[in-house]
This record gives C-alpha cells, sequence and structure tokens, in this order.
C-alpha cells in the first residue's frame, strides 16, 4: 500500500544525479578518485587516522573482524537485537558469536554487565551495535576490553557523527564499520566504510578489499605502478567511483540533515511525554546523535498485541517498522542456545516509528495521534 507518512524517504536530489553523471563522463567508474576524496572527507569528519571505502558495512564488518584477529576456536560476543549482519560476521572469520543481552526497554544497547558475563578464556573480542544511533556504554565496555585483552569493533551503521561523552561513534573501538545502504543516513544503495586509528589495521583492510593486490587498477592506469603483488587471500569489497560519488554529496548534507532530526525527535518526546504503556528508547540522551530511527517499546504487552497496534497504525497510512527481529532466534543461530530475555521482550514489542528530516510537525502530530488512538483501541 501507499503509506501517507512513509517509514522514511530519500534525500536524494539533482546534487547525487549531476555528480554520478560527472563521474560517469569522466571516463573512470571503478575504485578510484571518488573514493579517495569520500576517504578524506571520513578523515577529516571522523577525526581519525585512516578510512577505507567497501562495498557495505557487511564487508566492512567481516574485514573488521580479520584485522582484528578473530578466528576458528575464539569468541567473539556481540549483541542479539541487530541486523543479522553484525553476528555473521563474526561466523564468516569462522569464530563463535556469543549473544549478549540488552539493558532493558530504556536502554536497548548491549548491557555491558551481560559482556563480562559471557566473557571465557575463548572470547577474542565485542563487536558493539549503536542502536538507533545513540551510543552504547562504551566507558564501560572499553573498560572490561582493556581488562581481558579484547578488541572492539564498532558496528556504527546507525550513527554517523553521533557522539558518545565528545568522541564520534566509531572512533571508541579498535575499528569500525558505517553503512550507506539506501535507508541509511548516508545512502548509495548499497556502500560502506571502514574505520580505525590503527595503521597495521588499515594496510590489512586496504589488501583484503581488492584481492590481496599491492596496487590498484587506478594507480596503475594513472602512470603510479606498472605491476602488483598479491601479498594474501583478499576478496573484491571494492566500492566503485559512481556510489562514492554520490556518498560524497550525501555527506555534505549529512550535518543540516542530523540537525533537522534532532528537532523531529524532540517533537515526539514532547508529543508522546506521558503517554502510558510505553517506552521511549534513550529518551534521556542528550547528546548528538544521528536519530537514524525513531523505537518506541511496549510495557506489558506481547508480540501479538505490538503486531495488531501496528495493523492499526498502518491502515490509518502510517508506514512502521521492527528493529530487529533477534538473531538468536534464527534457525541458523538457534543452536547456540542463548537465553536474552530482555532482547526478546524488546523484540516482540518494539514499533519504530517514521524518521526523517522532511517530517513536518503536524505529520509527527498524525504519527503519534494515531499511536495514541491505536493503544486505545487495541487496548
Amino acid at each position: 500500500m501507499a503509506y501517507k507518512i512513509p517509514l522514511f524517504n530519500l534525500n536524494f536530489d539533482e546534487r547525487e544525479a549531476q555528480a554520478a553523471y560527472d563521474t560517469i563522463m569522466s571516463g573512470w567508474i571503478s575504485t578510484g578518485p571518488k573514493n579517495a576524496e569520500l576517504e578524506g572527507l571520513f578523515r577529516d569528519l571522523w577525526g581519525v587516522k585512516h578510512a577505507v571505502s567497501m562495498t557495505n558495512c557487511t564487508d566492512a564488518l567481516h574485514v573488521a573482524c580479520m584485522v582484528c584477529g578473530f578466528g576458528p576456536g575464539d569468541e567473539v560476543i556481540c549483541p542479539s537485537l541487530t541486523f543479522a549482519a553484525s553476528c555473521n560476521c563474526i561466523r564468516y572469520v569462522g569464530a563463535t558469536p556469543v549473544f549478549a543481552d540488552i539493558v532493558g526497554p530504556d536502554h536497548i544497547n548491549i548491557d555491558p554487565e551481560d559482556i563480562r558475563r559471557k566473557i571465557t578464556p575463548k572470547t577474542k573480542g565485542i563487536v558493539v551495535v549503536h542502536m538507533a544511533g545513540f551510543p552504547a556504554r562504551m566507558d564501560e565496555i572499553m573498560a572490561i576490553a582493556r581488562e581481558f585483552g579484547l578488541k572492539v569493533v564498532e558496528d556504527a551503521c546507525h550513527g554517523p557523527l553521533s557522539e558518545y561523552k565528545g568522541k564520534k561513534l566509531g572512533t571508541i573501538g579498535d575499528c569500525a564499520a558505517f553503512s550507506f545502504f539506501s535507508n541509511k543516513n548516508i545512502s548509495t544503495g548499497e556502500g560502506g566504510m571502514f574505520i580505525t586509528n590503527d595503521d597495521e589495521m588499515e594496510r590489512k583492510a586496504r589488501l583484503i578489499r581488492s584481492h590481496g593486490m599491492t596496487t590498484m587498477s587506478y594507480q596503475r592506469a594513472s602512470g603510479h605502478a606498472t605491476s602488483y603483488d598479491i601479498t594474501c587471500l583478499g576478496y573484491n569489497f571494492r566500492m566503485d567511483d559512481i556510489r562514492a560519488s554520490i556518498a560524497i554529496e550525501q555527506l555534505k548534507k549529512l550535518p543540516g540533515d542530523l540537525e533537522t532530526r534532532i528537532q523531529v525527535r524532540k517533537h515526539y518526546l514532547d508529543r508522546l511525554a506521558g503517554v502510558k504503556g510505553i517506552a521511549i528508547p534513550f529518551a534521556d540522551n542528550e547528546e548528538f546523535v544521528s536519530n537514524y530511527i525513531f523505537p518506541i517499546v511496549l510495557l506489558d504487552s506481547n508480540r501479538d498485541r505490538r503486531d495488531r497496534i501496528r495493523d492499526f497504525i498502518h491502515a490509518k497510512g502510517v508506514q512502521t517498522s521492527v528493529h530487529y527481529p533477534a538473531a538468536h532466534r534464527f534457525s541458523t543461530y538457534q543452536e547456540l542456545g542463548a537465553v536474552l530475555p530482555q532482547t526478546e521482550y524488546v523484540t516482540d514489542n518494539e514499533i519504530t516509528l517514521p524518521m526523517y528530516a522532511a517530517l513536518t510537525e503536524q505529520e509527527v502530530d498524525y504519527v503519534c495521534d494515531t499511536l495514541c488512538e491505536a493503544l486505545k483501541t487495541i487496548g
């Protein structure tokens, strides 16, 4: 159905179209100067030493696990309330994901206390997901990592330019991954970025990204190299320059887009303050964040009631979603036997409401009025 108010909108205009056209007409469309420009913008905006563009965030996470040295026999702790890529990447390198619970309906990020409980002699790292663009409790997580000598990968796909105590998400752990999927704050359809301050991680990431080759096609075509060696088993995780040129335009828009999203979220919070029967995760957060999505969690509820409320809201022309089905419940992960009561409650009772910069106050009012009507009608 066509929704009166969709879940998100694509923040594209003639600038992205012109950038893609110019790149096509330049005669170089594979990984080249536009990727280098995009990586430079990331280094500058995030204040990191290294940024390596990738085909998508999943590949960036795969690379992160590889350069952190995770492998067969290792355990890596991660949340289950996330898209499957956050745990699949652990399996790609032969390690075992160990699911930790979230804090609860008010803070739906991984629980540092449960991380500590899940550590064994086999534990080699932690994958942290900053849900909805809001920071996990990184001080506690990094203290645990230092205590046990663990690597920390930040899955920051929801949080471009989000901050934690003045630090950009993605700059706190050992390395991080960002997503440019179609519904993300930075969108190119598919695409991603790997960042780190570690020189050796960056060197390995660049090799892995392109078949382990010591030089890229653009370097050879530009006369900067005439041959190459293959020094490790790599993959084809390269982003093309067409998508990189689109990402550059998206990145230019990002600060203004995020400022507007702050106002949209503020209006949501004002309208939903005092509404009984719901929790708004991170409602007390005062740091600068991306506001990628706007989740709510129904209290004293169950999955059937949540789904009926969503159906009611959809019938009124408002699109919603669920972030996310719990990964540990998927068939491929059930054998691990994870028991995560907070995650299971939230995944059964979370509703994601529309969130994007172009939402008007009147549209937010309509969404909130519709939600309140649904809560009253469904009971």
